[in-house]
């Protein structure tokens, strides 16, 4: 195993110590909103501080973004480590058993290592660039479904971006018609690194932010996924509009969300 993989392992379990600690106490967990329907809370905090002490003790010049702390340069800002200490937030204050550590490492602006942890059910999954994904150190391949049918599609509704919500139901109405259920569980980590365990046979969103796919679409990629924008294009960091199923299903799902694609989305 890389190094520097094991470094965010290190990092996403210590991560991972601090949320279920808080979880077994959630009257006392303090939370704050920082904008329409996006809250942080006191662990969020307190996880990420840890994945970043984590981080810079081994690699003090390397540059790192995280979702409650923003971006800080390093020495070395071809090296770039992306956080989200707590993807899930909601379902955690909430008290909803779903939520992960993300970690991934970027380099000279490619996805080198992944972790989505799990703290939960101590589920760790991991990839690095050309050397296969894992969960729990055994080898993860996404489904072989060739169309919809009986497919179990993963999405997350753009909570953040409502303006979006007349394009997205319509996409999400398209899909519903032709596949066998669809999930939406809460976190974008998950989502990802279930279609490549095979748990989802395909999954899409909007408006995600980098750090919500960064760990997660390397793992489904090196499952065996294919990950695309809604355009069939490859800006999903840039627009945040993400697409991810084997190539048979996939190719499915651009037939049945292109037409609900504006210009602005692209």
């Amino acid at each position: 195993m890389h190094p520097m993989l094991n470094i965010g392992i290190r990092a996403a379990r210590n991560a991972g110590n601090i949320i279920i600690k808080a979880y077994e106490n959630l009257d006392k967990v303090e939370t704050q909103s920082k904008g329409a329907n996006d809250y942080v809370t006191n662990v969020d905090k307190a996880a990420e501080r840890a994945i970043i002490d984590t981080i810079q003790k081994s690699y003090p010049e390397h540059g790192i973004i995280a979702e409650e702390s923003g971006i800080t340069d390093g020495q070395n800002n071809d090296y770039q480590w992306v956080i989200d200490p707590l993807d899930g937030t909601t379902n955690f204050i909430k008290g909803i058993p779903h939520f992960a550590v993300s970690v991934a490492l970027r380099v000279k602006g490619k996805t080198e290592h992944g972790v989505v942890y799990d703290p939960l059910r101590n589920e760790l999954f991991t990839a690095s660039r050309g050397q296969g994904a894992q969960l729990n150190g055994y080898r993860l391949r996404v489904n072989k479904l060739h169309d919809l049918d009986s497919a179990i599609i993963a999405t997350g509704l753009p909570f953040k971006q409502k303006h979006l919500s007349e394009n997205y139901f319509g996409m999400l109405n398209a899909i519903f018609s032709e596949c066998g259920d669809i999930r939406r569980a809460g976190s974008a980590a998950l989502d990802l690194v279930y279609v490549a365990a095979g748990r989802h046979d395909g999954y899409f969103e909007l408006g995600l932010k980098p750090w919500d796919l960064a760990a997660g679409e390397l793992i489904a990629r090196e499952a065996g996924a294919l990950v695309t924008d809604v355009a069939g294009g490859y800006n999903f960091f840039k627009t945040g509009n993400i697409v991810v199923a084997n190539s048979h299903v996939l190719k499915v799902m651009l037939s049945k969300l292109r037409p609900h694609l504006t210009d602005s989305m692209k």
